[in-house]
């Protein structure tokens, strides 16, 4: 079952993370904490997720979520036009402006907890979520492209 909006399944998340008697706090685990991440078995493996860090008498959870904002989109596609100019018939183009349909959506939802110094994270990601991340990694990978236009004569 793939969703186009993980809205639902965080306010799920939020009951289960509460029903156990835990406690939540909004925040992000960035890359660059050394992490293990949670390898689901099934579309309800965040639940297990939820009883280790319970099991591992984790404090407290951490829980972060990217909603798709109309700005988001607006840059996204402003970047890829620069970057495809002048045909501004690009399959990136198109695959930029079909998220506007999601905008207000959650595409993004990372659980977390910390044992032993190492952050335990759960993440899932709707597919358009992932096609935003694509797009944005590949217009921030052309954007460092250095040009050397002097002449060497």
């Amino acid at each position: 079952m793939h969703l186009d909006d993980l809205s639902t399944l965080k306010d799920d998340m939020v009951a289960f993370i509460a029903g156990h008697g835990m406690r939540r706090m909004n925040g992000y685990v960035p890359e660059d904490v050394p992490t293990v991440i949670f390898e689901e078995d099934d579309i309800d493996g965040w639940k297990d997720f939820v009883e280790h860090a319970k099991s591992a008498n984790a404090p407290f959870l951490t829980m972060s979520e990217v909603v798709l904002e109309p700005e988001d989109v607006a840059t996204l596609i402003g970047q890829v036009r620069d970057h495809n100019y002048p045909d501004h018939d690009a399959a990136e183009l198109e695959e930029a402006q079909d998220l506007t349909q999601h905008v207000g959506k959650t595409g993004y939802l990372q659980l977390g907890f910390s044992h032993g110094g190492v952050m335990f994270l759960y993440e899932t990601a709707t597919e358009w979520y992932d096609v935003f991340q694509e797009l944005m990694e590949t217009v921030t990978d052309l954007g460092q492209i250095i040009v050397d236009d002097s002449d060497e004569d």
